[in-house]
């Protein structure tokens, strides 16, 4: 295993504190694993293993546990006697009605508990409604850039930092297709087969979809438009150019399915004058960019747009609350906040001209507060300043945490 320091680092100070630990995600990013790293941890802290009880409740040893009360019955069966009990369950929404299970194991006994999902059951606002208020969530994100390079060294050969992040912008993140050098047709049947998983298991057969073919299109446009701001009614009017209708709370709620599985990341547009986020022409990214050439094919054409994918997911991860920026009638790609500041970013894959070079930093400069600014570009330059705004690659950013 290799170990993901960034989610540890946020899940560890919380061990034997009284809230329920709760990793969400999109299906195979490495939710799992991390709860084995943290079974490890626990170890060799000095955790007797019997004070351990670790479910896996989507494999076929506990296909017997079928409901909230087998698996109330089960855990209380088997909890440590003269100490805390440490309950790590992994895909704990295959059970219905979980969180009364929880809420009772940390009402009636000495308990520690750690739990996995990946479904509309294990969204933050579904959680505290379940929880109420006895829990907190941890958003578990396919592999960051240096995460990739970390797997590659450990499994595989590695190439320079410029290749490596060539193939990452093409395969993505999900950590199963970095175990070994796979083909493009080998890495790309993963990921499709975690596409067809999530949108047949989570999405069709949960909300019981009948229109499977509404869905697809609008898997395709969202795939084909990352990055790009549209509303549920451009979404409608697309569909309708094509000689299919939708009406337009049908495409929310779609959109709506396509996030609860985390599929989809809905990234809304911030008025930077007024402080405020706003409701309307919101961008939508991908739970990976592998996700879209697996889906729609390998397109050159998208490389920008999945750079912008690519910090967007590094934003989040990183701990940010992320936005689009409005400034009067421009766009900054950008503001990404935490309760100690916030930074401002526009993505670009090449400035070749005076007039790209001007529309990228005019609308930073156009920002009048002191917090930190930065372009971040693909292609080969000098480096330096601008008028106070940084300029740098875009795997210096990805690779120092301090931005």
């Amino acid at each position: 295993m290799i170990y993901r320091k960034l989610y540890m680092d946020k899940i560890l100070p919380f061990v034997d504190k009284p809230v329920i630990k709760v990793l969400t995600g999109v299906r195979r990013s490495g939710k799992s694993t991390i709860l084995r790293m943290l079974r490890e941890e626990l170890t060799h802290r000095g955790i007797k293993e019997k004070q351990i009880l670790f479910y896996r409740l989507d494999s076929l040893e506990y296909e017997d546990i079928n409901t909230s009360k087998e698996l109330y019955k089960e855990l209380k069966a088997h909890l440590y006697v003269g100490g805390k009990t440490y309950l790590f369950l992994d895909e704990v929404q295959e059970i219905e009605s979980w969180e009364k299970v929880v809420n009772s194991m940390m009402t009636d006994f000495d308990v520690d508990i750690y739990v996995t999902g990946s479904n509309s059951r294990m969204m933050s606002s579904e959680i505290s409604t379940y929880l109420t208020g006895r829990y907190v969530a941890f958003q578990i994100y396919p592999l960051r850039f240096s995460e990739y390079l970390l797997f590659r060294k450990s499994y595989t050969e590695i190439a320079d930092v410029k290749t490596e992040f060539a193939r990452f912008l093409r395969f993505g993140g999900f950590p199963a297709i970095h175990l070994v050098d796979y083909t493009q047709d080998e890495a790309y049947t993963i990921i499709r087969d975690i596409y067809n998983s999530t949108i047949f298991t989570d999405i069709v057969k949960r909300n019981e979809i009948r229109r499977v073919d509404q869905l697809e299109r609008i898997v395709k446009y969202t795939f084909d438009n990352v990055g790009q701001t549209f509303s549920a009614n451009t979404l409608s009017k697309y569909i309708k150019s094509q000689g299919r209708k939708m009406d337009i709370e049908t495409v929310y709620s779609y959109l709506e399915k396509l996030e609860k599985a985390y599929i989809l990341h809905r990234c809304s547009r911030y008025d930077i004058k007024g402080k405020e986020y706003l409701k309307t022409q919101e961008k939508f990214y991908l739970a990976d960019p592998g996700l879209r050439h697996a889906v729609l094919g390998y397109d050159p054409n998208s490389i920008s747009a999945l750079m912008e994918n690519i910090i967007y997911l590094e934003l989040r991860a990183r701990g940010y609350e992320v936005g689009v920026g409005k400034l009067d009638a421009a766009e900054v790609d950008f503001v990404a906040s935490k309760p100690e500041g916030k930074i401002y970013i526009q993505v670009t894959y090449e400035i070749n001209s005076k007039e790209t070079e001007r529309r990228e930093y005019e609308r930073l400069l156009q920002i009048r507060d002191n917090y930190p600014k930065y372009v971040i570009r693909m292609d080969e330059f000098a480096g330096g300043n601008y008028e106070g705004i940084q300029t740098m690659g875009i795997t210096d950013f990805l690779l120092n945490d301090n931005y």
